[in-house]
């Protein structure tokens, strides 16, 4: 059984074993608590106390009702749309990676014709029934039989991970593409031929990995250091070179074309420096600094030496009553312009000038 369907299978009894009913009572009254907060945060007229709903309780609670029957990507994603625009209500069914609203260039389907596809995020409508899905790994196949005797096969890419991708950059001295997703660092070698080996595929990350830099250093060493940001608040500091390519690999280990390497094997810092998910980080050559933002309204923004992640010094960082979820530096202005959504019809901007 592959990795997937034992995951969907898991996820199936975690449904039985639980008065979903009940549960998903539950969760409405917690989203709708969650709006009301937000669109007092947006009015001003919101006081912080004991039950406020940040991402950790958000996660925890929805964790709690329904266990390992929903997704990592699919809490963030459900969280991420409240606080950007708590007007538009996600449907419930959105929890389990599941939409059912109308696609693009797409016919309303009636109800007793929609499929709904799990992490796909896509709907399928015709008048014709599936009997019958076969997924073939070593081909990279998904053969589908319906009962009007269409039959169809599904390719999938050999690069195709079943998480979601958070974010990417470029290794400029290891020439390598990376980008993270919620458990893994995936290296891509773009320049390999398909027959080859594509790359590397670092695993498992113990939180959910939602953004990478590469930290540009002035020399031509055979190695690269990225940054990455996770859903807990950490900061990482990670150092590949092209000798952790052959000393590193898991014996046996594969990903379709990507050889697995073990992320316990790698000396990989990591600091706290936020109380929610990091939204971005970035990485200044002109400044040899680093910053990351969150929608935390404590510590919003840090900007320092990528030397605070491994000595825990203290950092420089300030506060934004409702976080910051996105930054940028101007050299010619030599100030960092960072903005958040405090409310809902605009974007409020900050600038904090360099020394």
């Amino acid at each position: 059984m592959s990795g997937k369907k034992g995951r969907d299978k898991e996820g199936c009894f975690a449904l039985e074993s639980i008065d979903f009913k009940n549960a998903l009572e539950q969760f409405q009254t917690l989203v709708e608590k969650m709006i009301i907060q937000k669109t007092k945060e947006s009015s001003g007229l919101y006081t912080k106390d004991d039950d406020e709903i940040n991402y950790e309780k958000f996660y925890k609670t929805t964790r709690t009702l329904f266990g390992s029957a929903v997704k990592d990507q699919d809490i963030q994603a459900f969280f991420r749309k409240i606080i950007s625009n708590p007007d538009e209500r996600p449907e419930w069914l959105e929890i389990f990676g599941c939409f059912s609203g109308e696609s693009v260039g797409m016919p309303t389907p009636s109800k007793e014709n929609m499929v709904l596809l799990v992490s796909e995020k896509q709907q399928i409508s015709h008048s014709d029934v599936l009997k019958g899905i076969l997924k073939v790994p070593l081909l990279h196949l998904t053969v589908t039989a319906s009962q009007k005797g269409l039959i169809t096969v599904i390719r999938a890419s050999p690069t195709e991970d079943t998480a979601w991708i958070t974010g990417c950059d470029f290794l400029p001295n290891l020439k390598y593409i990376v980008a993270v997703t919620e458990s893994t660092v995936i290296l891509w070698d773009y320049k390999s031929k398909e027959s080859e080996g594509n790359g590397f595929v670092i695993k498992p990350m113990k939180n959910c990995l939602l953004c990478v830099s590469t930290v540009t250093m002035a020399d031509n060493l055979p190695r690269d250091t990225i940054l990455l940001g996770d859903d807990k608040g950490y900061v990482y500091l990670l150092t590949i070179t092209t000798d952790d390519f052959i000393m590193k690999q898991t014996k046996g280990g594969k990903v379709s074309q990507f050889k697995v390497m073990d992320a316990e094997s790698f000396d990989m810092p990591r600091r706290k420096l936020h109380d929610d998910w990091v939204g971005k980080v970035k990485y200044f050559p002109a400044l040899k600094r680093f910053g990351s933002c969150s929608t935390d309204g404590i510590n919003s923004f840090v900007l320092d030496d990528i030397k605070r992640l491994e000595d825990h010094l203290p950092v420089k960082e300030f506060s934004v009553p409702k976080g910051v979820n996105a930054f940028t530096y101007c050299g010619k202005a030599k100030v960092i312009v960072t903005g958040g959504n405090p409310v809902n019809y605009g974007v409020c901007s900050f600038t904090y000038n360099i020394p």
